[in-house]
């Protein structure tokens, strides 16, 4: 056991107990409203930079059974709970949450009041934070919080991204095998499960790959997956759009949405405290059917900026009227802000995504 303490640039201190890890980090104190999947949400690289918190109380229960990562490991910072369970219970766990954090490398804190914080984001926004494992130096963890960069400053991308392309062939026999090229920007595994299931053999490229080369492996789709930070940095995949906008498929995922968005002429904006949970609304207006999704993300695509451009607007989350699906007027090119991946979470909308997606190649689903 060791003291552990996170401050906010807002001058905000709490104290607690530490676990995993001993050490620093920095990044924006974000909060989900999930109650399982903390394997799939820690190792989710749209989390780079970011430290993640979770409102639920109880986190460990069911241990870590290293079979539901999204990523080779965890991509959050740092942990916040109030409550961090030491002896969890399921015949699949291999190690406690607080192996985990230690394994990785990763600092967590728990006994913490974590329902005031997420009100506190929730009121003033997302902030800076900083959280030491092996102090209660509140006033150094301010000062750290307040001296970090802001999200839209740090190339977080190039952090997640893969550092070369490889092909993965699909198991499934299709009469017409298609393909599809994944730019990665951070990319959640069950992505390429959800691809791979329906016959489509997939070869994923590092995000700054130019467009010209993702000629070369003559695909008959462009994916986007999801990311962290700001996609006003995912400059090399707008590009590609742009290159590919007439002549393939583009389908796109959470930052894949909004490069997507941005390539067509659209702005992007930070949300005031963003969407992470297993439990947002989304309405299809073509419908009017509300299916509950799972998100991650602190950017949106702004709405009014999308009238002077090609797209339309599919879904709108019920909760703010935020934008959660785009297509073309005229064009074969359609994304989700939301996760039909989900993993955890709810299922309602992998199929109606990734099988119209196929359909966009020329496939029979």
């Amino acid at each position: 056991m060791m003291s552990a303490v996170i401050g906010l640039e807002d001058g905000t201190i709490v104290t607690g107990t530490g676990f995993g890890a001993e050490g620093t980090v920095c990044g924006e104190l974000v909060f989900t409203t999930q109650y399982t999947g903390y394997e799939e949400a820690l190792s989710d690289p749209s989390y780079k930079g970011q430290i993640l918190m979770f409102t639920y109380p109880l986190i460990g229960n069911y241990g870590v059974s290293d079979e539901c990562f999204e990523s080779d490991g965890v991509k959050a910072e740092g942990l916040v709970v109030r409550e961090a369970c030491p002896d969890p219970f399921h015949h699949s766990s291999k190690r406690t949450i607080y192996k985990l954090m230690e394994d990785e490398g990763k600092p967590g804190i728990a006994g913490v009041d974590t329902r005031m914080l997420t009100l506190n984001n929730r009121e003033h926004g997302t902030m800076r934070a900083a959280l030491i494992n092996g102090s209660d130096d509140g006033e150094a963890a301010v000062q750290l919080a307040r001296e970090q960069p802001k999200i839209s400053d740090i190339d977080l991308i190039s952090k997640v991204t893969c550092k070369e392309a490889y092909t993965v062939k699909s198991k499934v026999n299709t009469a017409d095998k298609k393909h599809v090229v994944l730019i990665d920007l951070g990319m959640k595994a069950h992505i390429m499960d959800s691809l791979l299931a329906r016959g489509m053999d997939v070869t994923v490229v590092p995000a700054s790959t130019p467009a010209p080369a993702i000629s070369d492996y003559e695909p008959d789709l462009l994916f986007l997956s999801n990311g962290p930070g700001d996609p006003q940095n995912a400059m090399d995949a707008t590009k590609a759009v742009n290159y590919f906008a007439s002549e393939l498929p583009i389908a796109g995922i959470c930052l894949g949405h909004q490069v997507i968005s941005r390539a067509m002429g659209a702005d992007t904006y930070k949300l005031k405290f963003g969407h992470r949970g297993a439990n947002q609304p989304v309405k299809d207006l073509s419908s009017s059917i509300v299916h509950i999704t799972s998100q991650n993300h602190g950017f949106a695509v702004d709405n009014d900026s999308l009238e002077a451009t090609d797209l339309y607007t599919t879904e709108l989350n019920t909760n703010d009227n935020t934008i959660e699906g785009v297509s073309h007027r005229d064009l074969d090119i359609l994304s989700v802000q939301y996760h039909p991946d989900a993993h955890p979470g709810p299922m309602d909308t992998e199929k109606r995504f990734f099988d119209r997606i196929y359909k966009m190649t020329g496939g029979d689903k």
